[in-house]
């Protein structure tokens, strides 16, 4: 069963949870949900994320010196479920927490917190059949990650193996804002609309009301990750979830111009 986008595009909301704190993150997120936001990537901080950009880094070093653990993340996604049961969640995780929970565990754990799938940028396709028959057992959708440089028989893998979306990086290297959209963004949506009717969800870079309405015309969702969470970082302590609010909102307003 794919997530539901209400609008073209739908729109993905990374947050890294634990910064600037717990309660914060919770009322950014439903900020975020409150104006537009389909989906929240709850991201669960690690000490070395190495596919993320400086931005993101920082927010997770951030989280991690706080003390935030996945079992804090798993809180706060149980307490957006209470407050937003329409949103999707996705938990946003690097493999090695997953594995210190214990995968079957976790699983459990995603999915009592109301958790809709998860994202484990680091699970490859190919060494995935234990984790996707632990998803499904626990009726949990994989999201897999779809790079440009990914020949289509891979495309295909990743297509077959995903539920709720496929996450398509519209280019090679780490998380960031740009100033415009990679040129071959298009071409990898369209290559892995061949092999699939999932919802296709354009993420790396997409960081402006112009970057998410050029994305509807060729993609089902836009991700905005690193400009919120750099924008939370420059914002005043007790003003991120209206700023992370009217940001969203901006988004929106940018695609419905």
């Amino acid at each position: 069963m794919p997530i539901r986008f209400n609008k073209r595009p739908g729109l993905v909301i990374y947050l890294t949870a634990g910064d600037p704190d717990l309660a914060t993150t919770r009322e950014m997120a439903l900020a975020a949900i409150d104006n537009g936001a389909d989906v929240i990537e709850l991201g669960v901080p690690f000490s070395d994320p190495l596919a993320d950009g400086p931005v993101i880094q920082r927010a997770s070093e951030r989280a991690v010196a706080r003390g935030t653990r996945l079992s804090d993340v798993l809180t706060i996604c149980k307490e957006l479920r209470a407050a937003r049961p329409a949103a999707g969640i996705i938990l946003f995780s690097y493999l090695n927490p997953v594995v210190r929970f214990g995968l079957p565990a976790f699983a459990k754990a995603a999915k009592e917190a109301g958790a809709d799938g998860v994202l484990l940028t680091d699970m490859i396709v190919e060494e995935a059949g234990e984790y996707l028959q632990v998803m499904r057992e626990h009726d949990l959708m994989p999201v897999f990650l779809a790079a440009p440089t990914s020949p289509d028989e891979r495309l295909k893998a990743i297509a077959e193996a995903s539920r709720g979306f496929v996450y398509a990086i519209s280019r090679v290297g780490i998380t960031g804002t740009q100033t415009e959209l990679a040129s071959d963004a298009q071409g990898l949506v369209e290559r892995i609309k061949q092999f699939t009717t999932l919802p296709v969800a354009l993420g790396f870079g997409v960081s402006t009301a112009a970057h998410v309405k050029a994305v509807g015309d060729f993609a089902d969702a836009a991700v905005v990750g690193s400009a919120i969470v750099g924008l939370i970082e420059k914002t005043a302590a007790g003003e991120e979830a209206k700023a992370v609010g009217e940001f969203v909102a901006a988004l929106r307003g940018g695609n419905a111009a």
